[in-house]
Order: structure tokens, then C-alpha cells, then sequence
């Protein structure tokens, strides 16, 4: 399995640079579309977590974007067998293009911060680097059939600790992209 954008640098409407329109609170919102290929046949469902390990040394934790699970594979466009592609503003649409599916909290849900609008603490919020360019992590995993004990606005924990204790070994592949500051 392999994951696949048209950028490695992410663009700007994605990210820190984003126009006003795209942005809640100064935070963006739209998400990204990337392309999981080589998938093998028993791969029904995708979940994934976007992540800022490079945010560490500046806030004292790993930054997380984004998180979602028990995407069916069924719902996503497909253009070969064995690839699929999440679409740009996913996050904001998944209730149409998969119901079934869940986003889990970001940082911006952090007790730290203190937001509590779900457009910011639920789903995509884009890279906003303070310091510098940074590196960001999208791990994806498919599995046969879907994670039992989440529920929507899961945390990354709960997430990880499903997929350990997935009944099969899920397959997991995974890119870095660099934001900008």
C-alpha cells in the first residue's frame, strides 16, 4: 500500500497561507486530497492521522491535524482496482460522501487551547508552522472491516489502540510533507 499526493510541499490553501474564506478562526479547514494505491483486495476501510512531530520542541507535544476512521473504501472514487483517492475537502464533506465514516479530535481540542467550536476541534485543521518549515506525517491503514470502539470525535489514542487490536493486521503506509512557515 503506498499514499500518494500531487505535492510534497503542501499548498498554500491547505496550510498556514490559506485565503480567509478557507479559514475558522484563523485556523484552515480544508483538507487535502491524496491517493492510496496497491491496495490489496481485502482493504474495505481506510484510517488515517495527520500528524506534526516537528511541533514538539515548540509546544511541548506532536501536533495533530487530522484524524479519521471507517472510511469505506466503497465510498472514495476509484480509478483503478486497488487505488482510491480521499478528495479534497474531505473533512468537511464526509457526512455526504461516506455517513458511516468518523473524524476524530485535533490539537485544537486540547484542554491547553480552550476552543470549543467542532469546526476547529473535530477534523481537518491545516499546517500553521510558528517557527519554521516543518515536516508532517500521514499514516494510513486499511483494514477488512471497521474499528468496533470508536465513536465520532474519537482522540488519536483511541484510534491507535484499535488498530493494535484490530482482529487482522491491518496494512499501513505512510509519506512526510513539509509545511511551510
Amino acid at each position: 500500500m503506498r499514499i500518494q499526493t500531487d505535492f510534497s510541499i503542501i499548498p498554500d490553501k491547505y496550510a498556514k497561507q490559506a485565503p480567509e474564506e478557507l479559514k475558522i478562526d484563523g485556523t484552515p479547514i480544508l483538507s487535502f486530497p491524496f491517493t492510496v494505491t496497491d491496495l490489496s483486495k481485502n482493504a474495505l476501510y481506510l484510517h488515517w492521522i495527520f500528524v506534526d512531530p516537528d511541533s514538539i520542541p515548540v509546544c511541548g507535544f506532536q501536533w495533530n491535524h487530522w484524524a479519521a476512521a471507517n472510511v469505506p473504501i466503497a465510498a472514495l472514487e476509484s480509478s483503478t482496482a486497488g487505488s482510491v483517492s480521499v478528495p479534497e475537502d474531505f473533512s468537511r464533506k464526509v457526512e455526504i460522501i461516506a455517513p458511516e465514516a468518523m473524524q476524530g479530535k485535533n490539537s485544537e481540542a486540547s484542554a491547553l487551547l480552550g476552543h470549543k467550536n467542532p469546526k476547529i476541534t473535530t477534523g481537518y485543521v491545516g499546517p500553521t508552522p510558528p517557527d519554521a518549515d516543518h515536516d508532517y506525517h500521514l499514516i494510513v491503514w486499511a483494514t477488512a472491516a471497521p474499528l468496533k470502539r470508536l465513536s465520532q470525535g474519537f482522540w488519536f489514542n483511541e484510534l491507535e489502540r484499535d488498530i493494535r487490536n484490530a482482529q487482522e493486521a491491518p496494512e499501513r503506509a505512510d509519506i512526510f510533507l513539509v509545511g511551510k512557515a
